[in-house]
C-alpha cells in the first residue's frame, strides 16, 4: 500500500485527503479548482456537472503545457465516504498528460470512494490519461467516467489496479466524434474481490477508431464480470481484446465482449480468452529458485504489463 511519504513525493497539482483539499497548484496555462469552486465561479461548467458537486476537482487546460498533470485522491481515515465529481477540459489542439492516483493509505479503513468524472477533449486535442488505483482490502470503490472526444481528438486511457478493494464497480463511457481515436487499456489483479466492469465505446463520428484491451487476473475467491462494448453508428473501426488469467478454482471470470453495428461500412471485431498459468513457465521459474507463490506473482505481473 502507498504511504503518506509516497503521496508527498508525487508532487500533485491537486491533493485531496479524505474530503479535504490539501493543495492546488497554480499556473498560467491550467486552471485548477475544487469542483465546488468551479460550480460557484464558472457558470459554463454547470452543463457538464451532474448537479452541484459535493467534492472533487476541476482542471481546465487552456494553453499548451510541457509538464504532466498530477492528481492524488486519498482515503486516510476510518470509514470515510467520498462522493466526488471530477471535470477535466482540454482545449482545442492541446496535447496533455495526466497521472491520476486514487488510493487508501492503510489496508483496513473500510472506505467508500465514489467518483463521477467527465473529460472533454476539444477539437484536435490529445490526452494520455494514466489512472492508478491502490485500495485496501475492505474498501468499496465506484468510478464512473465519461469521455467526450470532439473532431480529430485522441485519447490514451490506461487504468491499472494491482491492489483491488473488496468491491469494485467500474463504468466507462466514451463518445467518439469525427476522425477521433481512443486506445483503452484496463489491467486488474483481482484478489478476493467482487469486480464489475462496464465499458461502452460509441463510434458516433465518421472515421472514428477505437481499441479496447482488458487484462484481468482472478485469484483468491475473486468474482470478475467484464462487459466491453463497441457501438458503431457511422463508418468507423473498432476492436476489443479481452484476455483473462485464472489462478485458482475458487475464482470466477466472465468476459463479455459486445459489438453493435449500425452502419454497413463500419468494421468492428473482438477476441476473448480465459487461460491458466502455464505449467511450463511455472516449472521453469521454480527450477531457478522461486517458490510457487513467487513464480505465480512474477507470471501475473508479466501478463498484466505485457
Amino acid at each position: 500500500m502507498p504511504s503518506a511519504d509516497s503521496v508527498k513525493k508525487c508532487n500533485p497539482d491537486f491533493l485531496l485527503i479524505d474530503n479535504d483539499v490539501k493543495f492546488i497548484n497554480k499556473s498560467e496555462e491550467v486552471l485548477i479548482l475544487s469542483s465546488i469552486d468551479a460550480w460557484n465561479s464558472l457558470n459554463w461548467t454547470k452543463k457538464y456537472f451532474d448537479g452541484k458537486p459535493k467534492g472533487g476537482y476541476f482542471i481546465w487546460v487552456k494553453k499548451q503545457i510541457d509538464f504532466p498533470l498530477s492528481t492524488c485522491v486519498n482515503i486516510a481515515s476510518f470509514e470515510v465516504k467520498q462522493d466526488l465529481q471530477n471535470l477535466m477540459v482540454i482545449e482545442e489542439g492541446i496535447k496533455a498528460k495526466a497521472n491520476v492516483l486514487c488510493s487508501s493509505l492503510k489496508n483496513n479503513l473500510l472506505g467508500t470512494h465514489r467518483a463521477k468524472g467527465k473529460l472533454i477533449l476539444k477539437n484536435g486535442a490529445s490526452l494520455e490519461y494514466n489512472h492508478i488505483h491502490k485500495w485496501g482490502s475492505m474498501d468499496n470503490v465506484f468510478p464512473d467516467y465519461e469521455f467526450i472526444l470532439e473532431t480529430g481528438s485522441s485519447l490514451d486511457y490506461n487504468y491499472s489496479n494491482m491492489f483491488p478493494p473488496k468491491e469494485l464497480n467500474i463504468k466507462n463511457k466514451i463518445i467518439c466524434g469525427d476522425n477521433s481515436s481512443v486506445n483503452l487499456s484496463i489491467s486488474i489483479n483481482g484478489i478476493d474481490s467482487n469486480i464489475k466492469i462496464k465499458e461502452e465505446v460509441f463510434l458516433s463520428g465518421k472515421g472514428a477508431q477505437a481499441i479496447s484491451k482488458l487484462k484481468l487476473v482472478g485469484r483468491k475467491n475473486s468474482n470478475i464480470v467484464a462487459e466491453s462494448s463497441i457501438i458503431a453508428k457511422e463508418k468507423s473501426k473498432g476492436h476489443i481484446d479481452c484476455q483473462s488469467l485464472m489462478i485458482d478454482n475458487k475464482s470466477k471470470i466472465s468476459s463479455i465482449p459486445l459489438l453493435v453495428c449500425e452502419n454497413k461500412d463500419a468494421q468492428i471485431t473482438h477476441e476473448a480468452s480465459i487461460g491458466r498459468v502455464s505449467e511450463e513457465q511455472l516449472n521453469y521459474l521454480r527450477a531457478r529458485g522461486l517458490n510457487e507463490k513467487q513464480a505465480i506473482d512474477l507470471i501475473v505481473s508479466g501478463f498484466l504489463k505485457a
